[in-house]
């Protein structure tokens, strides 16, 4: 793909899923590539993977909730490479659970991860990226921070966080800085390890819900997912919508405001029993 060959980009949550497809392309792409994640044998998985295309890579274990350890990871990242152009701020976890039986501590711990990482991502690079010339900020939201199902709160909370958040960083960009790019991403059903790592409320059997996750929803590969989003980051857009279903469920909402609402509460019933 044209446009990354000595750009040098970062991707969160690289272990496994989009973050290392995402970091495989980069590499193919000709892009030196730092990549992170807490799963450290996913990550040394990555890293041989794109070792093994000749990709310079640098491999570090992060936890992107740790704000002062991003920030030094970002110094370090900058000092080995000697700038920085791209950030993907990919790491996030997921968690089934209706508001009323979920615990305080699950849905700050799914904030803490999906929100907040992408803020500490963010932050910790932008100064490098406005540095760089030509900067682009890549935040992967979900085609949940564009429409809410029940027992998602915590995760819907979280993605429509990062889309606010993200939307108001480009626009201070456009009026600041705009050699900074900034894109928002949302995808849909992608065939990863997030669903079958996800946690649930008690009650709630979490094997049988990530089952019917991959079974029913995931519809697109991250490999698929990874060219998507960078086509879009080559184009420098806006936002992306990835794979068929979040085109179609953003369709939705537009025309039928809230009256989605009660749509997709009937259909969740149906497609995933049990989930709330």
């Amino acid at each position: 793909m044209e446009g990354f060959a000595g750009k040098v980009c970062v991707v969160t949550g690289a272990g496994s899923g989009i973050g290392r497809a995402l970091a495989i392309e980069l590499g193919r792409s000709g892009a030196k590539v730092a990549i992170s994640d807490v799963d450290t044998e996913g990550l040394a998985e990555t890293e041989a993977e794109l070792k093994a295309i000749g990709a310079p890579v640098k491999t570090d274990r992060l936890d992107v909730t740790e704000r002062e350890a991003f920030e030094l990871y970002a110094g370090q990242v900058k000092e080995h490479f000697g700038k920085v152009n791209q950030v993907y701020n990919n790491a996030g976890i997921a968690y089934s659970g209706d508001v009323e039986v979920t615990a305080y501590k699950d849905m700050e711990r799914v904030m803490d991860v999906d929100f907040w990482g992408v803020v500490n991502g963010t932050k910790a690079f932008l100064p490098h990226l406005i540095e760089s010339g030509d900067g682009h900020v890549v935040n992967v939201s979900s085609l949940f921070g564009i429409f809410s199902v029940p027992g998602q709160a915590a995760y819907n909370a979280a993605k429509f966080a990062v889309r606010g958040f993200t939307e108001a960083l480009r626009q201070e960009m456009l009026t600041k800085y705009p050699h900074v790019a900034v894109t928002t991403v949302h995808p849909g059903g992608i065939k990863t390890a997030i669903a079958r790592n996800a946690t649930a409320a008690e009650g709630l059997d979490a094997q049988q819900l990530a089952n019917e996750f991959d079974r029913k929803l995931a519809r697109t590969s991250p490999e698929r997912a990874a060219q998507i989003i960078l086509e879009a980051v080559r184009k420098k857009k806006a936002r992306v919508l990835v794979g068929a279903d979040a085109k179609v469920l953003d369709v939705l909402v537009r025309l039928t405001g809230s009256g989605y609402q009660r749509i997709v509460a009937k259909a969740m019933a149906k497609a995933v029993p049990g989930a709330h």
